[in-house]
């Protein structure tokens, strides 16, 4: 239904277009009778798009002017609607009912070669991801690419953010429930310096029509870490045409990068331009709650006894990404294989101090109230003074946030910090900016910003 497209596009504006691309645009539609049907695949995107019901409804009326009402449930709309709306199913991959996504296999097709390496791992998957309010955009996008297969809204697909914080993990993961579903799926994963080694190989041996022919003909393309293409003009060109092959023919891109995609500096524009055709979706640094269950899960599957004080304790201390939890646990387990020690609260304040150190020098209380006077452009003697005006008080109420999120400062210490208030304006504080990340895009977006500067 067009009308439908017209009513996202016009929401994108208003709560964002990841949001839209994630709840909504999933939803078919039907306009009967003065009713907007809309019809979820699963429970849980239909709870999401329920708490935007009140968004819908507004812009709704402002296209439906006869709109009595609007109806959401889970199911698949009518037979005439199975096989998806406004492009969102894959040929390959239709769903053929409103509560699953199972592939339909196509036309027959050639057997994948008995030399074809998918380079995924399998110890990867969504099962064993630890998911936050940090990467649950992100993984929920990924999985909502392996149920609609190069749907335009998803194509293609780039997760950014900094080092260690899950990126690769969610690639293997899409392409592993690609292959589950479809073992026949031609999915390959390729690191992007990988991929200029394959070419300028493939360009040596005059071999570069069966380079082509092994990218292009592709299902999915899963590429990480494609700021490595900077400044590689005939990488960029050869990954252009890739590209273009791959995404007018519906085939998934899936990309990973470091930092938000117009950031990139020494890439063509037109290659550019093509990063931002589809969805982007920020890979945050886990929140505490997320980096305590992460160390939980990884010494679980380490076999390590590990006790929730010690995890908590190493989630406050180590702030920045999962590879250096990763890191401070294998320190831990290492130190007590060959003292033979338990891991105690002691035992890991002794072990990992040098480690703590940084992390405490790294982003510091001044350091926040600096960088978000840079962002707001205030003057640091503003933001530490009485005065309310909006401008101020907002970078005022932002930094204690941060400062509440990324240091092991107390309340009572932040407010101090901050021309001697209260401990409970610091609480407003965190309270406001939490609520504001979750209503106003721009404020998601400033947040975003400053935790990939901080820690990023």
């Amino acid at each position: 239904m067009r009308i439908w497209k017209r009513i996202t596009d016009e929401l994108s504006g208003e709560i964002g277009a990841e949001s839209v691309a994630l709840w909504l645009l999933p939803l078919l539609a039907r306009y009967e009778r003065d009713v907007l049907q809309l019809f979820a695949s699963n429970p849980h995107v239909e709870s999401e798009a329920r708490s935007l019901l009140p968004h819908i409804e507004k812009v709704a009326r402002r296209h439906l002017p006869e709109l009595a009402r609007i109806e959401l449930s889970v199911g698949d709309g009518g037979a005439e609607l199975a096989a998806g709306v406004g492009g969102l199913s894959h040929p390959r991959f239709q769903e053929t009912s409103g509560t699953s996504a199972r592939p339909h296999v196509g036309p027959a097709r050639a057997p994948l070669p008995a030399d074809f390496d998918s380079r995924l791992d399998s110890r990867y998957s969504f099962a064993n991801f630890v998911e936050g309010r940090s990467n649950q955009l992100a993984k929920h996008t990924a999985l909502q690419v392996t149920r609609h297969l190069g749907a335009a809204s998803y194509n293609p697909l780039m997760l950014y953010g900094g080092t260690g914080l899950g990126k690769s993990h969610i690639l293997h993961a899409l392409g592993n429930a690609i292959v589950a579903q479809d073992p026949t799926a031609r999915v390959m994963y390729v690191r992007s310096e990988d991929f200029v080694t394959a070419m300028l190989k493939a360009l040596r041996g005059e071999a570069m029509e069966q380079f082509k022919a092994l990218y292009r003909g592709l299902d999915c393309l899963l590429i990480d870490d494609i700021q490595f293409f900077a400044g590689k003009e005939r990488s960029q060109e050869e990954f252009f045409h890739t590209f273009n092959t791959l995404y007018d023919s519906r085939q998934q891109i899936v990309m990973t990068c470091d930092r938000f995609p117009k950031e990139l500096e020494r890439f063509e524009q037109r290659l550019q331009s093509r990063f931002g055709w589809g969805l982007s979706v920020a890979v945050e640094p886990p929140d505490f709650e997320t980096r305590v269950e992460i160390l939980l899960a990884k010494a679980q599957a380490m076999r390590v006894n590990l006790d929730q004080e010690v995890a908590e304790l190493v989630a406050k201390r180590m702030r920045s990404n999962v590879r250096e939890l990763e890191g401070a646990l294998h320190t831990l387990t290492a130190r007590a294989h060959f003292s033979g020690q338990a891991i105690s609260l002691d035992f890991a304040m002794e072990t990992l101090r040098d480690l703590f150190s940084v992390q405490d020098r790294s982003v510091s209380l001044s350091s926040i109230q600096k960088s978000v006077a840079e962002f707001y452009r205030v003057s640091l003697s503003d933001l530490l003074s009485p005065k309310r005006t909006r401008s101020i008080a907002r970078a005022r109420q932002f930094a204690m946030a941060l400062t509440k999120e990324l240091t092991t400062h107390s309340l009572k210490e932040i407010g101090e910090s901050f021309g001697g208030r209260d401990h409970t304006t610091v609480l407003h504080a965190c309270r406001l900016v939490e609520e504001l990340k979750k209503t106003d895009g721009q404020v998601f977006e400033d947040w975003q910003s400053m935790l990939r500067k901080l820690v990023g």
